[in-house]
């Protein structure tokens, strides 16, 4: 078991999105987990499911932009389990407006959920991180942030966490403390059950624009965050790894245009 004695806090852990997927992963690694999130009930959802399977876990109700709240869960999770040795930043909201639709207080929401957020966060854990000399912090990202897909908030602000997480890996990495990033692309959650009531098909029309032909599985996203969270990831910091499909290498029907009379079979272009 990888975690095994290690406390992990996740915030935006519950519900059957990919914040649970990772709790869920890392209790079965031996984790001890504190689930966060703001909705009470979908915390302890996921907290009972761990200890139903014979793993610690522990849910926390708190709002990521509320620093007493913050520091209230990283007290709780030491109280309970132990100082933090892992930090999964996963909270987030989304406005889907454009940039002269969308309200100003639906961007703050945005801005201060994912970014604000993850700072108090990591102000929140870094203290016992440093003390001991160890501790690791992954966030979650999103495609968005490098290239435009709508949601101009929320892609600005994941930049920004990508941004953070870069100083964090390298203000600390001589105190022993890693910072990483995940880039998910497309994948079925709950977060998607609104938009297929109205399009039933959406996410097979989106799977039509990744490479691999298909969209992943939260569990797929959760192998990643445990990959870079464990020691096996002991010398790498400062990264952004995308978990994606190999929708950020590029575009296989713009190459399919662009050489019509040239039928690759994967649908790459000319050499």
């Amino acid at each position: 078991m990888r975690f095994l004695d290690r406390t992990a806090i996740v915030t935006g852990g519950g519900g059957h999105g990919l914040g649970g997927a990772i709790a869920r992963s890392l209790a079965k690694e031996g984790a001890r987990v504190a689930v966060a999130d703001r909705d009470r009930d979908m915390a302890e959802s996921v907290a009972a499911a761990i200890t139903a399977t014979g793993g610690e876990a522990l849910p926390i109700t708190v709002d990521v932009r509320r620093p007493d709240q913050v520091q209230a869960m990283a007290e709780t999770a030491s109280k309970a389990f132990g100082e933090p040795d892992i930090l999964i930043n996963n909270a987030f909201t989304s406005c889907p407006d454009s940039i002269l639709e969308a309200d100003l207080d639906d961007w703050t929401r945005d801005v201060d959920v994912i970014l604000k957020g993850a700072f108090l966060c990591a102000r929140a854990v870094l203290p016992a991180m440093l003390e001991r000399g160890r501790g690791v912090i992954v966030s979650l990202s999103t495609v968005n942030a490098h290239t435009y897909v709508g949601a101009s908030a929320y892609s600005a602000a994941k930049a920004g966490l990508e941004s953070l997480s870069r100083s964090i890996a390298v203000e600390y990495a001589r105190h022993g403390i890693r910072s990483n990033v995940v880039i998910p692309g497309t994948f079925a959650t709950e977060a998607w059950e609104l938009r297929r009531q109205r399009h039933p098909d959406i996410l097979e029309r989106l799977a039509h624009w990744y490479p691999t032909g298909r969209i992943g599985e939260v569990e797929e996203i959760a192998a990643a965050v445990l990959f870079l969270a464990s020691d096996e990831a002991s010398w790498i910091t400062g990264a952004t790894l995308p978990v994606d499909g190999g929708l950020l290498a590029g575009n296989p029907w713009f190459g399919r245009d662009a050489h019509p009379d040239e039928q690759p079979p994967h649908g790459g272009g000319a050499q």
